[in-house]
Protein backbone atom coordinates (compact mmCIF):
# COMPACT_ATOMS: atom_id res chain seq x y z
CA UNK A 1 0.00 0.00 0.00
CA UNK A 2 2.58 2.58 0.95
CA UNK A 3 4.40 2.23 -1.83
CA UNK A 4 1.53 2.49 -4.11
CA UNK A 5 1.09 5.18 -2.33
CA UNK A 6 4.41 6.52 -2.68
CA UNK A 7 3.95 5.85 -6.84
CA UNK A 8 1.00 7.87 -7.12
CA UNK A 9 2.80 11.21 -5.45
CA UNK A 10 5.64 10.89 -7.79
CA UNK A 11 3.24 11.11 -10.75
CA UNK A 12 1.42 13.76 -9.22
CA UNK A 13 5.28 16.18 -8.97
CA UNK A 14 5.99 14.57 -12.00
CA UNK A 15 2.93 16.14 -13.94
CA UNK A 16 3.29 19.60 -11.39
CA UNK A 17 6.83 20.05 -13.18
CA UNK A 18 5.71 19.70 -17.12
CA UNK A 19 3.25 21.99 -16.52
CA UNK A 20 5.16 24.44 -15.03
CA UNK A 21 7.81 24.21 -17.84
CA UNK A 22 5.21 24.61 -20.11
CA UNK A 23 4.39 28.17 -18.64
CA UNK A 24 7.59 29.23 -18.74
CA UNK A 25 7.89 28.27 -22.21
CA UNK A 26 4.29 30.25 -23.12
CA UNK A 27 2.69 26.90 -24.02
CA UNK A 28 2.11 26.28 -27.57
CA UNK A 29 2.73 22.79 -27.98
CA UNK A 30 6.88 22.64 -27.96
CA UNK A 31 7.50 24.91 -30.73
CA UNK A 32 10.18 26.83 -29.92
CA UNK A 33 8.95 30.19 -31.69
CA UNK A 34 10.39 32.17 -34.57
CA UNK A 35 13.73 34.10 -33.26
CA UNK A 36 13.50 38.07 -33.66
CA UNK A 37 16.03 39.82 -36.00
CA UNK A 38 19.36 40.02 -35.45
CA UNK A 39 21.41 42.93 -35.21
CA UNK A 40 23.49 43.88 -37.89
CA UNK A 41 27.59 45.18 -36.93
CA UNK A 42 27.98 48.73 -37.15
CA UNK A 43 29.37 49.85 -40.46
CA UNK A 44 33.14 50.70 -41.07
CA UNK A 45 32.90 52.44 -44.39
CA UNK A 46 31.18 55.43 -46.00
CA UNK A 47 30.54 56.85 -49.45
CA UNK A 48 31.31 60.25 -51.40
CA UNK A 49 29.15 61.17 -53.88
CA UNK A 50 30.93 63.44 -56.19
CA UNK A 51 29.34 65.15 -59.05
CA UNK A 52 29.83 67.34 -61.92
CA UNK A 53 27.91 69.86 -63.49
CA UNK A 54 27.46 73.14 -66.42
CA UNK A 55 29.48 71.35 -69.40
CA UNK A 56 28.28 70.55 -72.56
CA UNK A 57 27.10 66.93 -73.52
CA UNK A 58 29.75 64.68 -74.25
CA UNK A 59 32.52 67.35 -72.06
CA UNK A 60 33.93 65.09 -69.24
CA UNK A 61 35.04 66.83 -66.28
CA UNK A 62 38.70 66.05 -64.91
CA UNK A 63 38.05 64.89 -61.12
CA UNK A 64 40.60 63.49 -58.70
CA UNK A 65 40.10 62.34 -55.13
CA UNK A 66 42.41 61.81 -52.55
CA UNK A 67 42.30 60.90 -49.14
CA UNK A 68 43.69 58.57 -45.97
CA UNK A 69 45.44 55.63 -46.67
CA UNK A 70 47.07 57.19 -50.21
CA UNK A 71 43.71 56.65 -51.56
CA UNK A 72 43.44 57.95 -55.06
CA UNK A 73 40.81 58.13 -57.87
CA UNK A 74 40.60 60.19 -61.23
CA UNK A 75 36.97 60.47 -62.23
CA UNK A 76 35.35 61.84 -65.95
CA UNK A 77 31.96 61.58 -64.65
CA UNK A 78 29.82 62.22 -61.53
CA UNK A 79 30.09 59.40 -59.27
CA UNK A 80 29.33 57.65 -55.97
CA UNK A 81 32.37 56.12 -54.29
CA UNK A 82 31.83 53.60 -52.03
CA UNK A 83 34.09 51.35 -48.95
CA UNK A 84 35.79 54.79 -48.66
CA UNK A 85 37.95 54.63 -45.05
CA UNK A 86 36.51 57.58 -42.38
CA UNK A 87 38.41 60.59 -42.72
CA UNK A 88 38.58 63.92 -44.74
CA UNK A 89 39.34 63.50 -48.78
CA UNK A 90 39.94 66.39 -50.89
CA UNK A 91 38.18 66.67 -54.22
CA UNK A 92 40.31 68.77 -57.22
CA UNK A 93 38.69 69.54 -60.07
CA UNK A 94 40.95 71.01 -63.60
CA UNK A 95 39.86 73.28 -66.10
CA UNK A 96 38.11 71.66 -69.38
CA UNK A 97 38.84 72.86 -72.94
CA UNK A 98 36.72 71.17 -75.83
CA UNK A 99 35.89 73.09 -79.30
CA UNK A 100 38.43 76.29 -78.33
CA UNK A 101 36.15 76.80 -74.92
CA UNK A 102 37.73 76.10 -71.60
CA UNK A 103 35.65 75.57 -68.71
CA UNK A 104 36.75 76.58 -65.24
CA UNK A 105 35.84 74.23 -61.94
CA UNK A 106 34.48 76.17 -59.05
CA UNK A 107 35.60 75.23 -56.30
CA UNK A 108 39.00 74.02 -57.94
CA UNK A 109 39.75 72.09 -54.31
CA UNK A 110 37.54 70.96 -51.58
CA UNK A 111 37.54 68.74 -48.71
CA UNK A 112 34.68 66.53 -47.57
CA UNK A 113 34.53 64.47 -44.75
CA UNK A 114 33.64 60.91 -45.08
CA UNK A 115 31.94 58.99 -41.78
CA UNK A 116 30.98 55.55 -41.43
CA UNK A 117 27.35 54.81 -42.66
CA UNK A 118 26.96 57.87 -43.98
CA UNK A 119 27.49 59.23 -47.54
CA UNK A 120 29.34 62.58 -47.91
CA UNK A 121 28.85 64.67 -51.16
CA UNK A 122 31.09 67.03 -53.20
CA UNK A 123 29.86 69.08 -56.30
CA UNK A 124 31.81 70.79 -58.67
CA UNK A 125 30.18 73.40 -61.03
CA UNK A 126 31.46 74.08 -64.20
CA UNK A 127 31.26 77.19 -66.20
CA UNK A 128 33.12 79.12 -69.83
CA UNK A 129 35.76 81.39 -69.69
CA UNK A 130 38.66 82.61 -71.37
CA UNK A 131 42.44 81.04 -70.34
CA UNK A 132 44.69 83.95 -70.01
CA UNK A 133 48.61 83.73 -70.05
CA UNK A 134 51.17 85.58 -68.14
CA UNK A 135 55.23 85.72 -67.21
CA UNK A 136 57.10 85.04 -64.13
CA UNK A 137 60.37 86.31 -64.14
CA UNK A 138 62.35 83.90 -62.33
CA UNK A 139 65.99 84.78 -63.40
CA UNK A 140 67.61 88.22 -64.55
CA UNK A 141 71.00 89.24 -65.81
CA UNK A 142 72.38 86.36 -67.51
CA UNK A 143 74.71 86.73 -70.19
CA UNK A 144 72.92 85.69 -73.31
CA UNK A 145 70.98 82.39 -71.99
CA UNK A 146 70.56 80.31 -74.79
CA UNK A 147 69.15 77.08 -73.41
CA UNK A 148 67.38 75.59 -70.20
CA UNK A 149 66.30 72.38 -68.66
CA UNK A 150 66.77 69.63 -65.68
CA UNK A 151 67.48 66.16 -65.12
CA UNK A 152 64.23 63.78 -64.28
CA UNK A 153 63.17 64.75 -60.71
CA UNK A 154 65.55 67.57 -60.02
CA UNK A 155 63.68 71.10 -59.01
CA UNK A 156 66.64 73.16 -60.04
CA UNK A 157 67.05 74.43 -63.92
CA UNK A 158 70.09 74.33 -65.48
CA UNK A 159 70.90 77.68 -68.13
CA UNK A 160 73.57 77.88 -70.68
CA UNK A 161 74.96 81.32 -71.48
CA UNK A 162 75.84 81.64 -74.55
CA UNK A 163 79.75 82.85 -73.44
CA UNK A 164 80.64 78.89 -71.92
CA UNK A 165 78.77 78.79 -68.36
CA UNK A 166 75.92 76.60 -67.40
CA UNK A 167 73.91 77.88 -64.30
CA UNK A 168 72.05 76.60 -61.69
CA UNK A 169 68.60 78.98 -60.87
CA UNK A 170 67.07 77.62 -57.67
CA UNK A 171 64.14 79.54 -56.00
CA UNK A 172 64.34 82.44 -58.08
CA UNK A 173 68.10 82.50 -57.29
CA UNK A 174 71.13 82.33 -59.61
CA UNK A 175 74.15 80.69 -58.12
CA UNK A 176 77.39 82.89 -57.84
CA UNK A 177 79.66 79.69 -59.06
CA UNK A 178 78.37 78.09 -62.21
CA UNK A 179 77.94 74.86 -62.57
CA UNK A 180 80.64 74.35 -65.24
CA UNK A 181 82.78 77.09 -66.95
CA UNK A 182 83.94 75.91 -70.56
CA UNK A 183 84.57 79.87 -71.65
CA UNK A 184 88.42 78.98 -72.26
CA UNK A 185 87.13 76.62 -75.25
CA UNK A 186 83.97 78.40 -76.43
CA UNK A 187 83.87 81.20 -79.46
CA UNK A 188 81.10 83.75 -79.34
CA UNK A 189 81.73 84.56 -82.96
CA UNK A 190 79.27 85.00 -85.14
CA UNK A 191 76.41 83.35 -83.94
CA UNK A 192 78.34 80.60 -82.12
CA UNK A 193 78.61 80.19 -78.24
CA UNK A 194 77.53 77.27 -75.85
CA UNK A 195 74.08 76.84 -77.25
CA UNK A 196 72.46 73.62 -75.51
CA UNK A 197 72.63 71.27 -72.63
CA UNK A 198 71.01 67.48 -72.49
CA UNK A 199 71.40 65.44 -69.60
CA UNK A 200 71.72 61.82 -70.25
CA UNK A 201 68.56 59.45 -69.44
CA UNK A 202 70.70 57.68 -66.83
CA UNK A 203 71.81 61.06 -65.58
CA UNK A 204 70.84 59.87 -61.83
CA UNK A 205 73.22 56.49 -62.26
CA UNK A 206 76.17 57.64 -64.33
CA UNK A 207 76.10 61.35 -63.87
CA UNK A 208 76.28 62.04 -67.92
CA UNK A 209 75.46 65.21 -69.66
CA UNK A 210 76.03 66.95 -73.23
CA UNK A 211 76.56 70.25 -74.56
CA UNK A 212 76.78 71.95 -77.53
CA UNK A 213 78.81 74.87 -78.50
CA UNK A 214 81.29 76.39 -81.32
CA UNK A 215 85.25 76.25 -80.39
CA UNK A 216 87.71 78.77 -80.94
CA UNK A 217 88.12 77.30 -84.54
CA UNK A 218 84.24 77.68 -85.10
CA UNK A 219 83.83 74.35 -85.50
CA UNK A 220 80.33 72.70 -83.88
CA UNK A 221 81.38 70.31 -80.79
CA UNK A 222 79.56 67.84 -79.04
CA UNK A 223 80.82 67.26 -75.29
CA UNK A 224 79.92 65.18 -72.75
CA UNK A 225 80.48 65.76 -68.63
CA UNK A 226 80.19 64.49 -65.94
CA UNK A 227 78.29 65.54 -62.75
CA UNK A 228 81.11 66.44 -59.57
CA UNK A 229 81.73 65.45 -55.89
CA UNK A 230 78.44 67.79 -54.87
CA UNK A 231 75.82 68.54 -56.78
CA UNK A 232 76.35 72.05 -57.54
CA UNK A 233 79.31 71.78 -59.45
CA UNK A 234 80.56 69.17 -62.22
CA UNK A 235 83.48 67.84 -63.07
CA UNK A 236 85.45 70.39 -65.31
CA UNK A 237 88.24 67.79 -66.28
CA UNK A 238 85.93 65.29 -67.82
CA UNK A 239 85.41 66.15 -70.76
CA UNK A 240 85.10 64.22 -73.39
CA UNK A 241 84.50 65.15 -77.28
CA UNK A 242 81.51 63.23 -78.46
CA UNK A 243 81.79 64.71 -82.34
CA UNK A 244 83.68 68.01 -83.37
CA UNK A 245 81.88 68.82 -86.90
CA UNK A 246 84.42 71.27 -89.52
CA UNK A 247 81.92 74.48 -90.28
CA UNK A 248 84.38 77.01 -91.95
CA UNK A 249 84.26 79.90 -93.80
CA UNK A 250 80.61 81.34 -92.45
CA UNK A 251 79.85 82.42 -88.91
CA UNK A 252 76.29 82.08 -88.96
CA UNK A 253 74.09 78.52 -89.36
CA UNK A 254 75.66 76.71 -86.53
CA UNK A 255 72.29 74.96 -85.68
CA UNK A 256 72.53 74.52 -81.89
CA UNK A 257 70.06 71.71 -80.70
CA UNK A 258 70.77 68.59 -79.15
CA UNK A 259 68.47 66.09 -77.18
CA UNK A 260 67.68 62.22 -76.54
CA UNK A 261 64.53 60.96 -78.39
CA UNK A 262 62.59 58.34 -76.21
CA UNK A 263 64.66 55.66 -78.38
CA UNK A 264 67.51 56.72 -76.01
CA UNK A 265 69.63 58.16 -78.70
CA UNK A 266 71.14 61.38 -79.19
CA UNK A 267 69.88 63.58 -81.60
CA UNK A 268 71.57 67.19 -82.67
CA UNK A 269 70.25 69.38 -85.77
CA UNK A 270 72.96 70.91 -87.40
CA UNK A 271 72.65 74.54 -90.01
CA UNK A 272 73.68 74.27 -93.12
CA UNK A 273 77.10 76.07 -92.73
CA UNK A 274 75.90 79.66 -93.50
CA UNK A 275 75.77 82.17 -96.10
CA UNK A 276 72.59 83.30 -98.09
CA UNK A 277 70.93 80.54 -100.12
CA UNK A 278 73.47 77.23 -98.69
CA UNK A 279 76.06 78.30 -100.83
CA UNK A 280 78.25 75.75 -100.40
CA UNK A 281 75.18 72.89 -101.25
CA UNK A 282 76.07 71.54 -97.19
CA UNK A 283 71.88 70.75 -96.55
CA UNK A 284 71.07 68.21 -98.94
CA UNK A 285 74.55 66.46 -99.61
CA UNK A 286 74.48 63.23 -97.79
CA UNK A 287 78.64 63.50 -97.46
CA UNK A 288 78.09 66.51 -94.81
CA UNK A 289 76.88 66.51 -91.42
CA UNK A 290 75.87 70.43 -92.07
CA UNK A 291 72.28 70.68 -92.55
CA UNK A 292 71.31 67.69 -91.01
CA UNK A 293 69.24 66.14 -88.01
CA UNK A 294 72.14 63.66 -86.87
CA UNK A 295 71.35 60.29 -84.34
CA UNK A 296 74.36 58.69 -82.34
CA UNK A 297 74.57 56.21 -79.94
CA UNK A 298 76.42 57.27 -77.00
CA UNK A 299 75.65 55.09 -74.39
CA UNK A 300 78.86 53.46 -74.35
CA UNK A 301 80.90 56.27 -75.26
CA UNK A 302 84.81 55.96 -74.58
CA UNK A 303 87.78 58.16 -76.01
CA UNK A 304 88.63 55.43 -78.87
CA UNK A 305 85.16 54.98 -79.74
CA UNK A 306 82.72 58.25 -78.48
CA UNK A 307 79.76 57.10 -80.66
CA UNK A 308 78.50 54.15 -82.40
CA UNK A 309 75.49 54.57 -85.39
CA UNK A 310 72.25 52.77 -84.10
CA UNK A 311 70.69 50.41 -86.05
CA UNK A 312 67.73 52.07 -88.15
CA UNK A 313 69.78 54.93 -88.93
CA UNK A 314 69.14 54.89 -92.88
CA UNK A 315 72.70 55.35 -94.33
CA UNK A 316 74.77 53.14 -91.73
CA UNK A 317 75.80 51.01 -94.46
CA UNK A 318 75.87 53.30 -97.36
CA UNK A 319 78.51 54.13 -99.19
CA UNK A 320 79.18 57.64 -100.21
CA UNK A 321 76.80 58.81 -97.28
CA UNK A 322 77.72 59.96 -94.12
CA UNK A 323 75.55 57.22 -91.21
CA UNK A 324 74.86 59.31 -88.38
CA UNK A 325 72.57 61.67 -90.56
CA UNK A 326 68.60 61.03 -89.51
CA UNK A 327 67.48 63.67 -91.93
CA UNK A 328 68.24 66.40 -94.47
CA UNK A 329 67.66 69.46 -95.96
CA UNK A 330 67.42 71.82 -93.38
CA UNK A 331 68.56 75.34 -93.28
CA UNK A 332 69.03 76.69 -89.67
CA UNK A 333 66.87 74.36 -87.30
CA UNK A 334 66.54 76.34 -84.13
CA UNK A 335 65.39 74.70 -81.33
CA UNK A 336 63.35 70.67 -82.17
CA UNK A 337 61.62 68.45 -79.52
CA UNK A 338 60.24 65.38 -79.01
CA UNK A 339 56.69 65.02 -77.86
CA UNK A 340 56.07 61.19 -77.46
CA UNK A 341 56.47 59.36 -80.57
CA UNK A 342 56.37 63.05 -82.13
CA UNK A 343 59.26 65.12 -83.71
CA UNK A 344 58.33 68.58 -83.77
CA UNK A 345 61.59 70.42 -85.59
CA UNK A 346 61.74 74.54 -86.63
CA UNK A 347 63.75 75.91 -89.04
CA UNK A 348 64.41 79.60 -89.65
CA UNK A 349 63.82 80.49 -93.22
CA UNK A 350 65.56 83.05 -95.77
CA UNK A 351 63.77 85.93 -96.79
CA UNK A 352 60.22 84.60 -96.33
CA UNK A 353 59.07 81.94 -94.56
CA UNK A 354 59.33 80.14 -91.05
CA UNK A 355 58.35 76.46 -90.47
CA UNK A 356 57.80 73.65 -88.26
CA UNK A 357 58.14 70.28 -89.29
CA UNK A 358 56.17 67.35 -87.17
CA UNK A 359 56.80 64.10 -88.06
CA UNK A 360 56.65 60.56 -86.08
CA UNK A 361 60.07 60.14 -84.40
CA UNK A 362 60.76 57.05 -86.16
CA UNK A 363 60.66 58.36 -89.92
CA UNK A 364 64.46 58.11 -90.57
CA UNK A 365 66.02 59.71 -94.29
CA UNK A 366 63.48 62.26 -94.66
CA UNK A 367 64.44 65.08 -96.85
CA UNK A 368 63.42 68.62 -95.80
CA UNK A 369 63.78 70.30 -98.84
CA UNK A 370 66.16 73.29 -97.94
CA UNK A 371 67.41 74.64 -100.52
CA UNK A 372 65.65 73.73 -103.03
CA UNK A 373 62.36 74.44 -100.68
CA UNK A 374 61.42 77.88 -98.43
CA UNK A 375 58.30 76.24 -96.33
CA UNK A 376 56.33 75.19 -99.26
CA UNK A 377 57.84 77.91 -101.41
CA UNK A 378 60.16 76.88 -104.32
CA UNK A 379 63.38 78.81 -103.01
CA UNK A 380 64.57 81.35 -106.03
CA UNK A 381 62.29 79.45 -108.21
CA UNK A 382 59.01 79.95 -110.23
CA UNK A 383 58.47 75.93 -110.36
CA UNK A 384 60.09 73.10 -108.29
CA UNK A 385 60.04 69.03 -108.49
CA UNK A 386 58.79 68.78 -104.69
CA UNK A 387 59.12 64.72 -105.12
CA UNK A 388 60.16 62.84 -102.04
CA UNK A 389 60.47 66.08 -100.24
CA UNK A 390 58.74 66.73 -96.56
CA UNK A 391 57.13 69.85 -96.17
CA UNK A 392 56.08 71.49 -92.94
CA UNK A 393 53.27 70.98 -91.21
CA UNK A 394 53.32 74.37 -90.33
CA UNK A 395 54.63 77.81 -91.86
CA UNK A 396 53.81 81.42 -91.53
CA UNK A 397 54.89 84.12 -93.81
CA UNK A 398 57.21 86.74 -92.51
CA UNK A 399 54.88 90.05 -93.94
CA UNK A 400 55.50 92.95 -94.86
CA UNK A 401 58.62 94.68 -92.60
CA UNK A 402 58.74 90.99 -90.90
CA UNK A 403 55.16 92.21 -89.22
CA UNK A 404 54.81 88.72 -88.56
CA UNK A 405 58.53 87.72 -87.84
CA UNK A 406 61.55 86.98 -88.85
CA UNK A 407 63.54 83.89 -87.24
CA UNK A 408 61.37 81.14 -85.29
CA UNK A 409 62.22 80.11 -81.92
CA UNK A 410 60.84 76.74 -81.66
CA UNK A 411 59.14 75.18 -78.22
CA UNK A 412 57.77 72.91 -76.73
CA UNK A 413 54.27 70.90 -76.67
CA UNK A 414 53.35 71.91 -73.54
CA UNK A 415 52.60 68.96 -70.78
CA UNK A 416 52.91 70.06 -67.16
CA UNK A 417 50.27 69.75 -65.19
CA UNK A 418 49.74 73.46 -64.08
CA UNK A 419 47.42 74.34 -67.26
CA UNK A 420 46.02 71.08 -68.17
CA UNK A 421 43.21 72.91 -70.88
CA UNK A 422 47.06 73.39 -72.66
CA UNK A 423 47.90 69.75 -72.89
CA UNK A 424 49.32 69.10 -76.76
CA UNK A 425 49.17 72.29 -77.58
CA UNK A 426 52.66 73.44 -79.62
CA UNK A 427 54.34 76.59 -78.38
CA UNK A 428 56.89 79.00 -79.98
CA UNK A 429 58.02 82.74 -80.71
CA UNK A 430 60.21 84.56 -82.86
CA UNK A 431 63.54 86.52 -81.94
CA UNK A 432 61.94 89.33 -84.25
CA UNK A 433 58.70 88.90 -83.29
CA UNK A 434 58.66 89.28 -79.28
CA UNK A 435 55.11 86.98 -79.16
CA UNK A 436 53.81 83.82 -77.68
CA UNK A 437 51.72 82.09 -79.90
CA UNK A 438 50.94 78.54 -79.85
CA UNK A 439 48.71 75.93 -82.24
CA UNK A 440 47.10 72.29 -81.97
CA UNK A 441 48.60 69.79 -84.28
CA UNK A 442 46.18 66.83 -85.14
CA UNK A 443 46.08 64.38 -87.55
CA UNK A 444 43.62 66.78 -90.06
CA UNK A 445 46.06 69.40 -89.53
CA UNK A 446 46.93 72.38 -87.39
CA UNK A 447 43.92 73.72 -85.04
CA UNK A 448 43.57 76.56 -82.15
CA UNK A 449 46.52 78.74 -84.05
CA UNK A 450 46.75 81.32 -80.90
CA UNK A 451 48.44 84.61 -80.06
CA UNK A 452 48.42 84.76 -75.94
CA UNK A 453 48.86 88.54 -76.53
CA UNK A 454 51.90 88.57 -73.59
CA UNK A 455 53.06 92.08 -74.90
CA UNK A 456 56.26 92.55 -76.26
CA UNK A 457 58.34 90.20 -74.96
CA UNK A 458 61.67 90.89 -75.99
CA UNK A 459 63.87 88.97 -78.24
CA UNK A 460 63.18 85.26 -77.36
CA UNK A 461 66.01 83.22 -78.03
CA UNK A 462 64.71 79.82 -76.55
CA UNK A 463 62.04 77.82 -74.51
CA UNK A 464 63.45 76.21 -71.84
CA UNK A 465 61.32 72.95 -70.25
CA UNK A 466 61.67 72.14 -66.43
CA UNK A 467 61.54 68.34 -64.59
CA UNK A 468 57.77 68.74 -64.35
CA UNK A 469 57.13 69.89 -68.33
CA UNK A 470 56.66 73.16 -67.30
CA UNK A 471 57.90 75.96 -70.17
CA UNK A 472 59.75 79.01 -69.44
CA UNK A 473 61.38 81.51 -72.02
CA UNK A 474 64.71 83.05 -72.35
CA UNK A 475 65.32 86.52 -73.74
CA UNK A 476 68.28 88.12 -75.06
CA UNK A 477 68.42 90.54 -72.10
CA UNK A 478 69.13 87.88 -69.81
CA UNK A 479 65.90 87.18 -68.20
CA UNK A 480 64.06 83.65 -67.79
CA UNK A 481 60.22 83.51 -67.62
CA UNK A 482 57.99 81.18 -66.27
CA UNK A 483 54.52 80.60 -68.48
CA UNK A 484 51.82 80.44 -66.83
CA UNK A 485 47.75 81.28 -65.90
CA UNK A 486 47.24 85.09 -65.79
CA UNK A 487 45.43 86.33 -61.99
CA UNK A 488 42.33 87.45 -62.78
CA UNK A 489 42.40 91.19 -63.12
Amino acid sequence: MLARHMQKLLLLFSALLIGVGLLACGGGGGSPGTPGPATPPPATTGSLAVTASGLPAGVNPALRVTGPNNYLQDLTQSQTLANLAPGSYNVSASPVTSGGVTYQPTPASQAATVSAGATASAAVSYASGTLSLGLTQVAANLDNPTFLTAPAGDRRLFVTERPGRVRIVENGSTRDLPYLDIRARVSTDGEGGLLSLAFDPQFARNGYFYVYYTDLQRNIVVERFSAGATPTAANPTSGLVILRIPHPTYQNHFGGQLAFSPDGYLYLATGDGGGAGDPQGNARNLNSLLGKLLRIDVAGATTTQPYTIPAGNPYRDVAGRRPEIWAAGLRNPWRFSFDGSQLYLSDVGQDRREEVNIVAAAQAGLDYGWNLMEGTLCYNAATCDRTGLTLPAFEYDHGTGNANGCSITGGFVYRGRALPELAGRYFYSDFCGGYLKSFFATGNGITEQRDWEIGDIGRVVSFGQDADGELYLLTSGGAIQQIGRRAAQ
